[in-house]
């Protein structure tokens, strides 16, 4: 077998190439609500976690980001009034991001547009039955190489499938 042909290149390839494609579909549809991509996750994975907060540390685990990365996003998101910081009552040294109503708000006016964008490109390619199962196997590949993607969504600090993912 020539190894340039190795399919796992092909599953790779193919995969980068649909991420950039819908990034690259679905960006300016945030870009336009005066979002980036790194705001959007951020505010929509408050959102769908319990009491619409996550401890800085969870978020930052969800996100990829570093804690300094994350703080830094989520210092511009609190400037903007779309996030607010409150400190965790058991622990000094922690505190959460909690989506204000604004960035609830914010959220709301782009949701519309962005789920249509992602049926246009994407969920609205597959049936059902395709979906589920393609969203089953992106998770079983996310537990392995994120396994921290779900941190907090719990609402107790340990990963768990939730809404986030």
């Amino acid at each position: 077998m020539d190894p340039f042909d190795d399919p796992r290149l092909t599953a790779m390839g193919l995969f980068a190439e649909v991420f950039a494609g819908l990034a690259a579909k679905t960006t300016p549809t945030l870009v336009t609500a005066g979002l980036s991509e790194v705001d959007f996750e951020t505010l929509i994975r408050l959102a769908r976690s319990p009491e619409r907060r996550l401890r800085m540390s969870d978020l930052a685990a969800q996100t990829s980001l570093s804690t300094s990365g994350i703080t830094r996003v989520v210092d511009r998101l609190e400037r903007e009034g779309l996030v607010e910081r409150h400190a965790c009552a058991s622990d000094r040294r922690a505190s959460y991001a909690v989506l204000s109503e604004a960035g609830a708000e914010r959220l709301r006016t782009v949701l519309p547009e962005h789920i249509k964008d992602i049926e246009t490109w994407f969920t609205g390619l597959l049936n059902d039955e395709r979906l589920a199962e393609f969203l089953e196997t992106l998770r079983v590949i996310r537990d392995v190489v994120r396994p921290c993607a779900t941190a907090g969504a719990d609402g107790a600090g340990r990963p768990s499938r939730t809404r986030t993912g």
